[in-house]
């Protein structure tokens, strides 16, 4: 009996130090774990507040809560898994990441918020805040800034590696519109003089086309579209989307896709146009996200 005792004493010692030394190892995962409860409140109600105001000023709650989170040290590796409505994205390089989320407005138009975080040697902050100016920017094909951030929620970041460059990334993302149409963007990142920049000449269409900085597309609001990374054919690859009907051509409230895929596979120093591509259009989670920006509404108890 004294031999059994010994031995659970000796587990629940070993136990004991095994929870120590993690908690050594990283002291902030305790901190970090209640800022992220903080943070979940939040976003249970902030989609649905009854008015902008209410939303925006919840917003600013949030991201107040989530800087001070982000100075906890070893926060880059923290996960905050629990906030599905926010969009956490790592570069597959662990160079940096990216926070990324909306604010839907009750006349059905969406804000756009984010940060991006830079993994540091010494463990410190480094954020580059996102601010979005979508309505001032008047040509899509503009190259901005974090300050003057084309707004969107990044769910996929693919490096582009080109000899003799520094590495660029292409960022895929969602941009909810207004009431009739969305958005989806095909962004590039880069980072030159300890600066973000949006926007990279390389996305190569047809001959005798201008070679774009960024890629938009608008489609129907009740439809999806798919836009994502085939690791298999090496490509990014999307829905070809098209008007219900050719007298609709240029009114994106009547495009959608009409089964064909386009895609863009790196060539070169560029991403050059493929059209016409065999794919099987497979369900993906994250082919859209869309919350209503109508409040819901709370049934009355009689």
């Amino acid at each position: 009996m004294k031999k059994v005792f010994k031995s659970f004493l000796i587990l629940i010692l070993m136990s004991c130090a095994a929870t120590d030394v993690s908690a050594q190892l990283n002291p902030g995962a305790e901190s970090l774990n209640k800022y992220q409860d903080s943070l979940l409140k939040i976003t249970r109600t902030l989609f649905s507040a009854p008015s902008n105001a209410d939303r925006f000023a919840q917003n600013a709650n949030f991201i107040k809560t989530l800087v001070t989170a982000l100075k906890t040290p070893s926060s880059f590796d923290f996960g905050f898994d629990s906030l599905q409505t926010i969009s956490v994205v790592k570069s597959p390089d662990n160079a940096f990441r990216i926070f990324s989320w909306y604010i839907p407005t009750v006349e059905g138009t969406y804000r756009f918020f984010g940060t991006v975080q830079i993994a540091t040697k010494d463990g410190k902050l480094k954020l580059f805040p996102l601010i979005d100016e979508t309505d001032q920017i008047k040509d899509n094909n503009q190259i901005t800034s974090n300050k003057q951030w084309y707004g969107a929620r990044y769910y996929e970041i693919i490096p582009l590696i080109v000899s003799g460059q520094n590495t660029s990334y292409v960022l895929l993302g969602w941009k909810g519109n207004n009431n009739k149409t969305s958005k989806k963007v095909i962004e590039v990142l880069s980072f030159k003089n300890d600066e973000l920049q949006f926007g990279k000449a390389i996305f190569q269409g047809p001959k005798n086309t201008e070679v774009k900085n960024r890629i938009v597309f608008e489609y129907n609001k009740l439809n999806s579209m798919t836009l994502r990374l085939d690791k298999k054919e090496q490509m990014i690859v999307f829905d070809h989307l098209a008007p219900f009907d050719t007298n609709m051509e240029g009114n994106f409230e009547y495009y959608a896709s009409d089964s064909s895929f386009d895609g863009y596979r790196l060539v070169g120093n560029q991403l050059k146009l493929m059209e016409n591509i065999e794919l099987k259009n497979d369900p993906n989670e994250k082919d859209d996200f869309y919350i209503d920006p109508k409040p819901k509404e709370i049934p009355v108890k009689n």
